[in-house]
């Protein structure tokens, strides 16, 4: 039998229960993909990550969703792995920031880790947006999201951003429009396919707060119905609203996720070169997998 250290955070919360849970492997360097795919299953949580030793990097990270997709990018899987790592003290003092490297995929990425107040933050770099073609007729996408016509604007124009992952970004009249969305995962998947998209940010955005916005996330692409906070979508929406001039002039964005759900969780982006997104989270199980 072997035994890892194993655990569950919520990320994005500053209490039990709230933000998005993440189930966390610690030294998964023996493990075959089948078995992380197997291990996520087992858990059944919106991600499961595993961390394994790097020649690149302080931590090699993989992660997979329930049925075994793999996610990429800088998001809840990656952040919520760091806060796991900080609680369990194998960061060293974090009283000072400290700046380490996380393998995801090809990427090395940098995160700041630090300690205020018995509470461990960190702030991660995504990779550069990448944006793809706007999406010119959006009939199709409001059938798909249970919209009826006229629901989804158009400035900025619905288009898949990427800055780790590609999610279509798409902005509807207001947060009341945000939480009436009703997707068909099937619907959805075709549109997704065709914009190059993993997953759907739905968003409101009001012009006169450029500081804040409310959104739901929807990846029928690798099994999520609905995901409480998304990382990996916050970084590119914040990217797209300062690329077309849309953020204030200190180029932030507080995005609160997961409402509708009963699992509220806010993600602050501030853009630098590229998104830097950051947040704190709630070690809620900690224990041992044996295999």
């Amino acid at each position: 039998m072997t035994e890892y250290d194993a655990g569950i955070v919520d990320v994005f919360a500053d209490e039990a229960l709230r933000g998005n849970p993440l189930a966390v492997v610690e030294h998964a360097d023996d493990l075959s993909e089948e078995t992380m795919r197997r291990i996520a299953g087992e858990f059944n949580q919106a991600e499961t990550t595993f961390l394994m030793k790097s020649s690149r990097a302080d931590w090699k990270l993989m992660s997979f969703t329930a049925n075994g997709s793999p996610v990429y990018g800088a998001g809840h899987n990656a952040l919520g792995a760091w806060l796991w790592l900080a609680y369990m003290g194998r960061l060293g003092d974090l009283n000072t920031p400290k700046t380490f490297q996380q393998e995801i995929g090809d990427a090395v990425l940098p995160i700041t880790m630090e300690k205020r107040n018995d509470r461990f933050f960190g702030t991660m770099t995504q990779g550069p947006l990448v944006l793809g073609a706007p999406l010119e007729d959006v009939t199709t996408l409001e059938t798909a999201l249970g919209l009826g016509r006229g629901a989804v604007l158009q400035d900025p124009p619905v288009r898949t951003a990427d800055t780790g992952a590609g999610h279509l970004m798409v902005r509807v009249k207001d947060r009341k429009t945000v939480d009436a969305a009703k997707p068909d995962a099937a619907e959805l998947l075709k549109v997704l396919r065709f914009a190059g998209a993993e997953g759907c940010y739905v968003f409101s955005f009001d012009e006169k707060k450029p500081e804040t916005a409310y959104a739901r996330f929807f990846n029928p692409t690798v099994g999520l119905w609905e995901d409480s906070a998304t990382g990996t979508a916050a970084g590119p929406l914040a990217a797209y609203l300062d690329r077309v001039g849309k953020l204030g002039p200190d180029r932030a964005l507080l995005i609160e996720q997961g409402t509708r759900m009963g699992r509220q969780s806010f993600l602050p982006i501030r853009l630098d070169s590229a998104p830097q997104l950051s947040g704190t989270g709630v070690v809620v199980m900690q224990g041992r997998l044996k295999l």
